[in-house]
């Protein structure tokens, strides 16, 4: 029987005690720490001082001695310090990926169809004729059945022809490598926002979402401040700014380098940003103007994007600060790459990205 069933709604509702609840709140906390599981648990009990998450049948200490049982936690013997395991780095992209893929609309299954039809992989909501070459499995034989009923009747020889077959066409699906740029120049936290950690969580998530859902897509990392260098997956949870400025065609070099070891047709960059390039490398020096937009700077930057246009690597720059002098240099790269750029704020990061990578179902026939 269906129904509907009421409880009484409490607004921000403090989890109390037990382990899952626990750790949820843990993990939340670990991406705010870089990964530092002492100062997490600080901050654990400090939450519990305020507000009363444990109670008299299961305390810190308890839930402390559950994440070691569990495999969360390696405790150091010699000075009592714990860090996170590998179990824990997976939980952090499990629960990055939550929160952010599960406030999505619920999107088609499969990997990346593209616009392209034919025989492919994947069904869509056309019908056509049959025609040689076809798969059994295509036809539609509930329209194939109807179609022959109305070209022959419905007396009492059942008769079927080729030409009352219809069959479903199918979407090709893509395979997509991707390289996620991420600044962790100083401004990322400057004036007391927070920019890294969402940006962090976002890139957790989205290799989670690959690792699960596109398995056969690839997914490279890159961090730059001074200079450009890749991370791995494992590093993502202890990631922090630096103090650097902005090296964006160190970024996009390395990007550039990287895609092209890959041999799939579909390569895109994603870059989370909040500034402006200031920073260029020549040879063992740093060239470094952080007032205003430096026109050597700029300009090496562009080259490089409009360099990526000719290897049909398109860029979508996610700028999560509103200067209007900044959006209006985004616009000039974003048209001299041909790609795409979205102003978003740190709240709304995950979904654009998530929607924007699920979406890209483009595919070079050959």
């Amino acid at each position: 029987m269906r129904g509907f069933g009421f409880s009484k709604f409490t607004p921000n509702q403090i989890p109390k005690g037990g382990f899952e609840e626990l750790l949820k709140l843990f993990l939340e906390l670990l991406n705010y720490t870089a990964g530092d599981a002492g100062e997490a648990l600080a901050w654990l009990n400090e939450l519990d001082k305020q507000y009363n998450i444990t109670n008299d049948n299961y305390g810190m200490g308890d839930f402390i001695d559950e994440l070691k049982q569990k495999g969360y936690l390696d405790e150091n013997k010699q000075d009592g310090s714990f860090n996170i395991t590998a179990k824990a780095e997976q939980s952090i992209r499990q629960s990055a990926l939550e929160e952010i893929f599960g406030k999505l609309k619920k999107s088609g299954k499969g990997n990346h169809r593209s616009p392209q039809s034919g025989q492919g992989d994947e069904r869509n909501a056309e019908r056509r004729e049959f025609e040689f070459g076809d798969s059994l499995d295509q036809i539609d034989m509930t329209q194939s059945i109807h179609n022959a009923q109305i070209n022959h009747g419905i007396g009492g020889d059942f008769m079927m022809t080729e030409r009352d077959l219809e069959v479903e066409e199918m979407d090709y699906k893509t395979l997509t490598s991707t390289v996620l740029m991420i600044d962790i120049s100083h401004s990322m936290i400057l004036y007391g926002e927070d920019r890294i950690t969402p940006a962090k969580k976002v890139a957790m998530a989205l290799a989670e979402l690959i690792r699960t859902k596109y398995p056969k897509d690839t997914l490279d990392i890159v961090v730059f401040g001074n200079d450009a260098w890749p991370i791995s997956l494992q590093d993502l949870p202890y990631l922090q700014v630096g103090p650097y400025h902005t090296n964006t065609y160190a970024g996009l070099e390395l990007a550039t380098d990287m895609l092209r070891r890959r041999k799939t047709h579909n390569k895109q960059i994603f870059m989370i940003t909040d500034g402006k390039p200031t920073c260029l490398k020549e040879g063992t020096k740093y060239y470094k103007n952080s007032i205003g937009l430096d026109r050597k700077v700029v300009n090496k930057t562009l080259n490089m994007a409009a360099q990526c246009k000719r290897l049909k690597i398109p860029i979508t720059t996610f700028m999560i600060a509103k200067d209007p002098y900044l959006q209006q240099f985004v616009r000039k790269f974003t048209e001299t790459n041909g790609g795409r750029a979205f102003y978003s704020s740190l709240n709304g990061l995950g979904e654009y990205i998530f929607e924007d990578y699920i979406k890209n179902r483009r595919r070079t026939v050959r």
